[in-house]
């Protein structure tokens, strides 16, 4: 860079003081669905703790807070839950898609173009109001285990499986995915899923959030905003991560390879997945929850290896980098002891994180004004401008 251009750049500088790379610590906007705290509270949905919702309540409950402002009461939650049956069903258009999906389709690519689609064969696609919006969220928190528990079906020769009736959200999805209903062990695995749906439902301004509030402010369509949500999510830097910890289990194999596993990776500064947030810097309290939830399911399934691999690799990354695990780190275990394939941890998290992308799409159009940040000039002076026949 020429002394030119930085004096450019340290004007610049001063006239924008705020810049921060990356937006780290940056508030861009105002909510009312999530506080993210490193204190006593951890994590708050629309005021409540997460612990508090975790223990007590399902996941359906999550989403009727996160799209209606509070806790169903019985009657609430019984129209809630008939509501995601009756729209428990993909349009032809879909179906179609789905039966045409190419083997080496990614399954977050499939998804991203299932919600397209869908926006496609919705008469409330461009309606914004809010009760519109309102319905469009129900029907996609209905749909997409449906997309994708039938494209991963039929690209792996297996015949459509349909939901149940009589199941929750997270007894579906583990039906749909695994096949698992009925036994001991199913409906622990699906108390545990469903906490880890919960979990994973909101989490403020993250990548894929953020992407979707600021589409959403152009007044586009809600499928619109979510499909950014979903490419955002795609990204191995934001979703993905409770797919490589499995991974990394998977390749450690046994408890007494975890601590070297771990001590040689680190010798060689690769990175360890499953540890560290940009904003928990002091751990993060869904982690606390998802283990106990975990430790359990391991018990259940008298299965201990990924737990005890699990717990190795924490000590020695608290012991040698000072670093907590994340919400993925332990959700990996689970997801493991439950069967799910491990391609569709990421759009997993997408049949959770829509209650919170619907919630901010429905809250940034509520009250919208158009994100249009500024950037700070890196280029070049002022060029005199040359000719093409003089230049050389």
């Amino acid at each position: 860079m020429s002394i030119v251009m930085n004096a450019s750049l340290a004007t610049q500088v001063k006239d924008h003081p705020a810049y921060h790379p990356g937006l780290e610590g940056v508030i861009a906007g105002e909510s009312a669905l999530c506080l993210v705290d490193e204190g006593e509270a951890g994590l708050l949905y629309r005021g409540y703790p997460i612990r508090d919702l975790a223990e007590h309540s399902m996941f359906e409950e999550i989403a009727y807070l996160l799209l209606f402002g509070h806790l169903p009461n019985q009657k609430e939650l019984t129209e809630f839950s008939a509501d995601l049956v009756d729209n428990a069903v993909l349009p032809r258009l879909l179906e179609v898609f789905l039966g045409a999906v190419p083997s080496s389709a990614h399954p977050m690519d499939i998804v991203r173009t299932g919600v397209s689609l869908l926006g496609m064969a919705d008469a409330d696609a461009a309606d914004h109001s809010h009760d519109a919006n309102v319905r469009k969220s129900v029907r996609l928190l209905a749909q997409l285990p449906l997309v994708i528990a039938t494209s991963y079906r039929l690209m792996n020769g297996k015949p459509r499986v349909r939901p149940r009736e009589n199941l929750s959200v997270a007894e579906n999805l583990l039906y749909l995915l695994t096949g698992r209903m009925e036994d001991d062990q199913a409906k622990a695995m699906a108390r545990v899923l469903d906490v880890s749906l919960t979990l994973y439902a909101e989490h403020e301004f993250n990548a894929s959030t953020f992407a979707a509030r600021v589409t959403a402010s152009t007044m586009t369509d809600l499928y619109s905003a979510i499909t950014s949500a979903i490419g955002a999510l795609k990204g191995p830097l934001h979703g993905g991560a409770n797919e490589a910890v499995a991974e990394m289990f998977l390749d450690i194999g046994s408890r007494e390879r975890a601590e070297m596993w771990v001590r040689e990776a680190l010798a060689k500064k690769h990175r360890i997945m499953g540890f560290g947030h940009r904003v928990l810097k002091k751990g993060d309290a869904r982690s606390v929850i998802i283990q106990r939830h975990a430790e359990s399911l391991s018990r259940i399934c008298g299965d201990h290896r990924w737990y005890e691999i699990a717990t190795t690799v924490d000590h020695v990354m608290e012991q040698e980098k000072g670093l907590h695990p994340n919400l993925d780190f332990y959700t990996a275990v689970a997801y493991l002891l439950m069967g799910i394939p491990r391609v569709l941890y990421t759009p997993l998290f997408v049949c959770s994180r829509i209650a919170g992308w619907c919630a901010h799409v429905i809250e940034q159009q509520d009250h919208n004004r158009l994100m249009r940040p500024r950037a700070l000039y890196t280029g070049p002076p002022k060029r005199e401008y040359v000719p093409l026949d003089r230049r050389t």
